[in-house]
């Protein structure tokens, strides 16, 4: 799902599980605790995440020597509780202001999309017919609950959106799914690494472009766009995948009870209908 909100992941180390660390989580899925300032343990909050963790487990030491850019490599370090750890990527959340971070994410971007979808389904990337039910699950949950908390003067254009996800039809490759700032780490003027995978899949490409060149600045989403040429189909798409955002984050706060997820989800949305 499009969410663009977003967190990741001494010698002396117990290897097969958490010394004393510091709790630095703030995500939706995973509880994500730093170790010796080293290594990031990340653990399900609900049992049913576990398996996307497990997906990742698979996926990523496989995916990492393809990409031109650091990403997580995990490996699983407790069965009980469930757990995974990789080592620490360095950086700040990207402000998506910088050409230079704009032009690598384009070039990883295209790296990713050009992978064999076939192959990395092989390693455990849920395959085009998962992703598709999901994301259709997830759209007739905001028809139902989303929809009519919008605004009457929001009410079609959102409609019209929901209606152009639920019937379009695109090529799928594997796709990061889940790429706003918190999620692409900075060091200067280089990428430390592109974390938080737990959305992957096979799906419209587009997906990816939603913040890259639509969310962050217009000097780091021309970068983007030089350097990965998507055509004006696709970042057409990418423009719907952009303003589905928000209806993530009302779902979630009507998911766990938090009213002001639900504001600031239903805010943004009528922002980026009416923009």
């Amino acid at each position: 799902m499009l969410r663009l909100e977003i967190v990741l992941r001494s010698a002396a180390r117990d290897w097969w599980g958490p010394t004393v660390a510091d709790d630095f989580d703030g995500g939706w899925d995973n509880r994500v605790t730093l170790v010796d300032g080293r290594w990031v343990d990340r653990a399900p909050r609900y049992p049913d995440r576990e398996p996307q963790l497990r997906r990742e487990v698979g996926l990523l030491p496989w995916l990492a020597p393809l990409l031109p850019l650091p990403i997580p490599v995990p490996e699983i370090v407790s069965e009980d509780p469930f757990t995974v750890r990789h080592e620490y990527l360095p950086g700040d959340a990207c402000p998506g202001t910088s050409p230079a971070h704009g032009a690598a994410i384009g070039s990883f971007l295209r790296a990713l999309h050009s992978v064999d979808p076939d192959e990395a389904v092989h390693q455990g990337a849920r395959d085009s017919d998962a992703a598709r039910g999901e994301l259709q699950g997830t759209l007739a949950r905001m028809e139902r609950l989303v929809l009519p908390l919008l605004p009457d003067r929001a009410g079609s254009s959102g409609r019209a959106l929901l209606d152009r996800m639920t019937t379009r039809q695109t090529a799928s490759r594997l796709v990061h799914g889940d790429l706003g700032s918190e999620h692409i780490r900075v060091v200067g003027e280089q990428i430390g690494g592109v974390i938080d995978w737990g959305d992957t899949c096979l799906t419209d490409p587009a997906v990816d472009l939603a913040w890259t060149a639509l969310g962050s600045s217009a000097a780091f989403a021309e970068a983007v766009v030089v350097a990965y040429r998507p055509d004006e189909d696709l970042l057409a798409r990418a423009r719907d995948w952009h303003l589905l955002g928000p209806w993530h984050e009302v779902l979630h706060g009507l998911d766990t009870d938090q009213p002001s997820y639900v504001e600031s989800g239903l805010a943004g949305i009528v922002a980026r209908l009416e923009r």
